[in-house]
């Protein structure tokens, strides 16, 4: 299992490339090619859980508001 400090550097390393538009990172010899954006996004989701989740902070909650004049 990762240490956190590990799992943050990943994440700012996968942030950097999405960033710049790119999809490849090398890391410690091997090539990691991600097939879309999305696949990118997932990446990086799964890494800010993994770190939510050592830290021992609660995971982050969307809340979507509908509102509307009246009826």
């Amino acid at each position: 299992m990762a240490t956190l400090a590990e799992l943050a550097t990943r994440l700012e390393a996968l942030r950097k490339i999405r960033v710049g538009g790119r999809r490849a990172i090398d890391s410690d010899g091997s090539k990691v090619e991600y097939r879309s954006d999305g696949e990118l996004a997932a990446a990086i989701a799964d890494l800010e859980r993994q770190i939510s989740a050592h830290s021992g902070k609660p995971a982050a909650r969307v809340v979507y508001i509908n509102s509307s004049k009246g009826t």
